[in-house]
């Protein structure tokens, strides 16, 4: 499968996407859950804002990852009310390891 530029910058926001599937429940939960994000797999988050997966292969990989970033460890992923995609980097657990803006 040949991936274009516009595919690649959507394939390049793979937890962005994963997450807005599981962000809504996540408020909802006191403990948080593992993520099971699969290799070879491609995660959208598309124009509509849709989420969407992809099965990859290794034709294109050295194409896929020019001008890809790394997303950095502590950076929580959310829809907002709105129904945006936000991120945040920074703290989002209290001291104790609670989720910093779940229910009380």
């Amino acid at each position: 499968m040949a991936f274009s530029t516009k595919t690649f910058a959507l394939v390049s926001v793979a937890l962005v996407t994963a997450l807005g599937a599981f962000a809504a429940p996540a408020f909802a939960q006191t403990t948080a859950t593992p993520w099971e994000l699969k290799s070879d797999t491609g995660y959208a988050y598309d124009k509509e804002g849709k989420t969407l997966s992809y099965k990859m292969g290794t034709n294109n990989a050295g194409e896929l990852l020019k001008g890809a970033k790394k997303v950095p460890k502590g950076t929580l992923f959310f829809i907002g009310q709105n129904g945006q995609l936000y991120m945040r980097s920074g703290p989002y657990l209290e001291g104790d390891g609670k989720f910093k803006f779940g229910s009380n």
